[in-house]
This record gives C-alpha cells, structure tokens and sequence, in this order.
C-alpha cells in the first residue's frame, strides 16, 4: 500500500510488490540485509576512451569534482546561488542530467557515476553547453552522501540503477535500507525523490524500502502515475534499450515528509 497526496492508501498492483516479496525474502534477509558498505560492483571503465574524453578527464575533471571532504554549504560548490540542490545518483550517460542542467540553470546539481565513460560524457556536455551548475563526483554515491549536509538537497534522481537481479547479487543494489535513511537525511521536508526502473521486481523492492521509511510517502495518485514518465521526463539510452526489449518501465516518486 501507498499513499497518495491527501495520505489516503493506494493499493500497489503486484508488478510493484513483486514475487521475492510473496517468497518471503524479507524474512530470509533478517537484520542483516543492508550491512555497511562502501564496495563498487561491476565494471568502473569500457572501451578505451577518445582523446578528446581522456583530456577531459585529465583537465576538467579536476576542476569540477567533488572532493572526499565533507561539504558544510551545497551551494559555495557552484560559482552562482542555486535557487535549489538537486542530486543524481549513477547518471549513466548522462543524457537526463544535461537535459535537466540546461533546462534550469538556475538549479546547482550534484551527480556521481562510478563508470568513467559515463563521466567523461557528462564532460563533453558540460564543456559544449558551457554549463556551470554541474558538479560531479567519479565514484561511490554512499561516500558523497555521508559528506552531505543534512536538509541540502530538494530533488534526487535514481535512474534505472543496475537491478543485480540474482538472488545472491541483491546485497549489492543502490538501494536498500541503509541508503533510503541517507536519502531522508539528505532531503529536507517537501523533497522528492524520483526512481525509475525496468525491472518489476527492483521496483517492488525500492517501494518497500521507502514505505518502510518514516520519512518518505509514495506519491501516487492511481496506477498511471508509476506507468508514466514525469512530465519534464528526458528518456534515457537504459529506457530505450527497455521498451525494445518490451519491458514496461516503472516511475515511482517519493515525498520527504
């Protein structure tokens, strides 16, 4: 069950609640399903990167990076006063993030991606639309998250996170218990927190985690609000891939309350 914008409950279908739910997973992962941790999975680097991407990296990088340092002020990160801090986690490549920084530049964004490829294409945008309300960090989200200051931010987006769909491999999803108090830490009151994904089974996972948090309330008013995309939606290279492969995607937003 979730609740819509009034706080009446509305019933999640079972593509959201997902089959690992009426197996009992839950159960079987006991306290410790989310152990601390700091470990990247998968692969960090693909094909060999273009020159023009290499000297990015080198030149630019440093220049835009968040440091490991914990940050006291969100804003003293860009060169003007953000009206407001949003956050993507994992931008892939980083089509929705440009999309959204040059929509409103009056916006500072933090994003983080483990996959150096990822980054350097968020380079080469930010280096082509001159954009300078981007800020990036070239690794681990749980590490730029505990050096967030509580309250900063009013919008994150997670974006079809790898769904490490075996069994033994759920341990290793972006999400989980630990990350979604994080995320409430991080988010101050009226926030919201937008994930998508193709894969039923994360979704009915991330919903759980959510509406298992004090301070999160799924925003859904009927069914059609996790079939459609947002209405300042900027599909993605994983969203394309999916509706070939005729997989539905679904679109949860959660409210910081």
């Amino acid at each position: 069950m979730g609740k819509d914008r009034s706080g009446e409950p509305v019933a999640g279908p079972r593509l959201l609640i997902g089959a690992a739910a009426a197996a009992g997973d839950e159960a079987r992962a006991g306290a410790a399903r989310d152990p601390p941790r700091r470990a990247l999975y998968g692969r960090s680097r693909g094909r060999k990167l273009r020159p023009h991407h290499t000297r990015l990296i080198e030149e630019r990088l440093p220049q835009l990076e968040i440091d490991q340092q914990p940050i006291k002020n969100c804003r003293d990160l860009f060169p003007f006063a953000p009206s407001e801090i949003w956050l993507e986690i994992g931008f892939g490549g980083a089509e929705h993030l440009l999309a959204q920084a040059k929509a409103r530049r009056d916006v500072g964004f933090i994003a983080c991606e483990p996959f150096i490829n990822g980054v350097a294409k968020a380079l080469a945008g930010i280096e082509e639309d001159r954009l300078d309300n981007v800020r990036l960090r070239a690794g681990d989200a749980g590490a730029l998250l505990a050096g967030l200051p509580d309250g900063c931010l009013s919008r994150v987006f997670i974006l079809y996170p790898d769904p490490w769909p075996k069994r033994r491999q759920n341990k290793r999803r972006l999400i989980s218990d630990r990350m979604v108090g994080e995320l409430a830490r991080v988010t101050r009151r009226g926030a919201r927190v937008r994930f998508a994904t193709d894969i039923d089974d994360y979704a009915g996972w991330t919903l759980r985690r959510f509406l298992g948090s004090a301070g999160f309330v799924w925003l859904a008013d009927d069914a059609d609000d996790w079939r459609r995309p947002w209405a300042d939606w900027r599909g993605t290279r994983y969203e394309a891939k999916a509706r070939r492969e005729q997989r539905g995607p679904v679109y949860l937003t959660f409210l910081r309350v």
